[in-house]
């Protein structure tokens, strides 16, 4: 199973593309899609879905894995991130991609062990687990996380218990 894998920002979008093939999981692709602070908005939104399609035509992924909504304290920064959330979402749907979510808390518990960790924990483990050489930057690697998250969940679904929402 091939996941594209998103962590959604209007300015620093973390994505991976993850594959595991039996049950050994591999980091094909990461990076963060940025976009200038002196870009607009909608502008960065194009810029997104862009990328995302570029990336979906290179490695033909199977899924898309997002992180779920987060709450945040400033309601602009939460329509800017859900916009982001939509062009991903969009890049994926456009492309015949099934869409599945993942609250912030199992993304870090599935990678580190517990639902409270710190960014560098996560981008430390997210190392170790797809032994990369390098530990990768944070929106990256939290990308790479919701990855690995989709994929364990997906071996939990074949045992028969709830594994993932799709949306």
């Amino acid at each position: 199973m091939r996941v594209l894998a998103i962590d959604a920002s209007l300015r620093n979008s973390g994505v991976a593309v993850v594959d595991a093939d039996n049950g050994k999981t591999c980091a094909l692709y990461y990076g963060t899609i940025y976009n200038a602070s002196s870009l607009r908005a909608s502008s960065c939104l194009v810029a997104i879905r862009d990328r995302l399609t570029e990336l979906i035509r290179d490695h033909q992924p199977d899924c898309c894995a997002l992180e779920a909504v987060i709450y945040v304290q400033s309601y602009k920064t939460a329509i800017l991130l859900g916009a982001a959330r939509g062009a991903a979402i969009l890049a994926a749907a456009e492309n015949g991609l099934p869409v599945f979510e993942y609250a912030p808390t199992r993304i870090k518990q599935a990678t580190v062990g517990r639902g409270a960790a710190a960014k560098n924990q996560v981008a430390f483990m997210v190392r170790v687990l797809f032994g990369l050489t390098e530990t990768p930057a944070a929106d990256a690697a939290d990308a790479l996380a919701i990855g690995l998250t989709h994929l364990r969940a997906q071996e939990v679904a074949r045992l028969g218990l709830p594994g993932c929402r799709q949306i």
